[in-house]
């Protein structure tokens, strides 16, 4: 148990942190800014290796594993308490474990080099608490991002252009490969096409009472369709989706899905692109997790469709 008393130590705070920022998102203090985010992880390391070295001197390995775990200590401590969900702890993770890795290693330099540990301990602290105060009052930083996958289908356009319309019965199976849904988004359901009053609309539903439109835009038969999104209130149930990972929220976003059917030769040319949204202030973290989770999604549904094309069922639509 002394082993792990520095890393249980470390968790513990990082813990008290998160209950600390528990407000919602745009807010002082949401779990969502950078002063968490970057701040809090460095934090666990520093107090990881801070109690370690009180017992005795550790090693430079030390200063970089201990903290590591204890970040990860710290994440799964947040799933138990159930402040954290599944798909904000595992896309986190990663990141929370290298800072803590790095605050690991300021503390072990500071404490072989300098005689005051402690109140570089107490700045790490008082830190994340100070920026959380202030933070809110900086705006987000937006950056737009396009995802385009592409598959070769052994079907004529006019039956993919169906199934991309008349996806009825999704079965697990068929889209399980995906790693967004394998870490917790629920999958989808069903998306079919319907004329509505204000015109054609994709409704697509999802696992957990998840539910939205895509609002066509432009329309080319058997060519070319892009939808906007359009979500009501009750489109997202509570516990649905984590609210930092929510769609139409403030930190992510889906701007327009698009789907391009190019004849090649007996088959179709599948292209499909997606553009979306981030906005927080770690962009270029949040932006390569998007980028390689959609770009998955996108393989997956591609060759859902595939499938479905090939094998041809037939599927009508209800609408």
């Amino acid at each position: 148990f002394s082993n792990w008393w520095p890393l249980l130590a470390g968790a513990v705070v990082g813990i008290v942190m998160r209950l600390l920022f528990w407000q919602s998102p745009g807010n002082s203090y949401a779990p969502m800014m950078a002063s968490f985010i970057y701040l809090v992880p460095i934090l666990v390391g520093a107090v990881t290796v801070y109690i370690a070295e009180t017992r005795q001197r550790r090693t430079w390995t030390y200063y970089f594993w201990a903290p590591f775990l204890a970040n990860v200590i710290f994440v799964v401590g947040t799933l138990l308490i159930l402040v954290e969900g599944w798909i904000c702890a595992i896309l986190i993770v990663p990141l929370f474990a290298l800072l803590g890795s790095l605050g690991g290693l300021l503390m072990g330099i500071v404490c072989r080099t300098t005689n005051w540990p402690k109140q570089t301990l107490y700045s790490f602290a008082v830190l994340p608490l100070v920026f959380g105060g202030l933070e809110a009052s900086v705006p987000l930083p937006e950056r737009l991002s396009s995802i385009e996958r592409t598959v070769i289908i052994h079907a004529a356009p006019s039956e993919v252009w169906r199934q991309i319309h008349n996806a009825h019965d999704i079965k697990p199976e068929e889209v399980s490969l995906a790693w967004a849904y394998r870490i917790g988004v629920p999958m989808p359901l069903a998306g079919v096409t319907q004329q509505t009053p204000t015109g054609l609309v994709r409704k697509i539903t999802m696992g957990k009472g998840i539910h939205f439109d895509q609002v066509v835009a432009e329309w080319q038969e058997n060519k070319y369709v892009r939808w906007t999104y359009r979500f009501d209130d009750d489109s997202f149930p509570p516990r649905a989706l984590d609210d930092h990972v929510k769609i139409g929220g403030l930190y992510f976003d889906f701007k327009d899905t698009s789907y391009t059917l190019t004849p090649r030769g007996e088959g179709t040319e599948l292209t499909l692109r997606m553009q979306y949204r981030v906005s927080t202030q770690f962009n270029w973290y949040a932006d390569t997790v998007a980028r390689l989770l959609l770009g998955n999604v996108e393989e997956v549904l591609l060759d859902f469709y595939r499938q479905r094309s090939e094998t041809n069922p037939r599927i009508e639509a209800t609408s």
